[in-house]
Parts: structure tokens; sequence; C-alpha cells
């Protein structure tokens, strides 16, 4: 499914969020790459879970034949800086829902680009009949956090002990939906 593209400025920083187009593929990878060694926040060390520039490209197919998937990017300078994804499920208990995620460079955050990936999610999400987004997120990641509850999503549990990270310690994953009714 796909939404039309927009362009925000922030800071002296103008960039567009825009659907993910099979060009993007390469840059998705490279970009996934870096991401995950920048961070503890996702789920994945670097060069864990790779997908290269072909499992991009079935990604992004796939996403724009399913209307209940979405694949946006945020590009700065014809660079893409940032992505997010809404997947859904086939099964019909399941439909009302989907699942989101989010990525960005670490040297792009602080600009609402993810704020901006998660608006045109949940306004995509609106119009297109998906009552519920769900999402996990890291404990320590209280800016996400806080985004979250802004965009009126709450917390609806906790797993605890959920994440091992590089310090050797466990850490728990907040589990959080918005339910549009």
């Amino acid at each position: 499914m796909k939404i039309d593209q927009k362009t925000f400025n922030v800071n002296g920083t103008c960039y567009t969020v825009r659907p993910a187009i099979n060009k993007d593929a390469k840059d998705l990878s490279e970009i996934r790459l870096q991401i995950d060694g920048e961070t503890q926040n996702l789920d994945r060390e670097k060069g864990e879970a790779f997908i290269d520039a072909p499992g991009f490209e079935k990604l992004i197919k796939k996403d724009s034949e399913i209307k209940r998937n979405l694949f946006i990017v945020a590009v700065v300078n014809d660079r893409i800086v940032g992505f997010s994804r809404c997947e859904g499920n086939s099964l019909k208990r399941f439909a009302h829902k989907v699942e989101f995620g989010v990525c960005i460079l670490k040297d792009y955050w602080g600009l609402g680009i993810g704020s901006n990936l998660l608006k045109e999610s949940i306004a995509w999400a609106d119009s297109n009949g998906i009552n519920k987004i769900t999402l996990n997120v890291l404990e320590t990641n209280d800016t996400a956090i806080n985004i979250y509850k802004k965009f009126g999503f709450k917390i609806e549990g906790i797993l605890e002990n959920d994440k091992i990270l590089s310090d050797g310690q466990y850490y728990n994953t907040v589990v959080m939906g918005r339910f549009n009714e």
C-alpha cells in the first residue's frame, strides 16, 4: 500500500517521506546494516538477519501489493536516512492490526523523522480500516516510548528479561499498541 509523498523541514534539514520503491533496495540494505551497528535499541546486532538488495526488492514488492502493509522511507538530499514498515497478518482474526517498526541513521536523530514516519503510518492505517498498530520498544528507549505515547500508544505489557545487550545485562521489552475505534 502507498502514501502520498510529503516534505518536512526541521531545524534547517529538509527531508521527504515517501513510499519505498524498487531502486531503494540496495541503499536500504546498506543503511539497515549501519543502523544495526549504531544502536542497541533494535532487535539485531550488526550483520544479524541481514537482508541483501534482492531481499529488500521482494519486501518492497510484497508491501506494495498487500493492502495491510506499508513500507516508507525518509530521504535527505537523495539519500535514504530512515525507513519504517507496517506489516499486517493474513489471518482474519488479526486483519484489524499491523505491527510497526522504524530505523533511522543516528546522524539524523532529533529531526522528527521517526515521528513523521509514525504520523504517516498512523494516517495510512486510519484511512485503510486498520484499527490497531502494535510495536515493541526497549525499556531504556525513553525518547521513543514518550513519542509513542504522544501519538496515542499505550503500554500493553512488559516482556521481562527479553534481551541481552552488549553489557551482558538483561533488559525488558515494552509492548505498546494504539487502537483507533
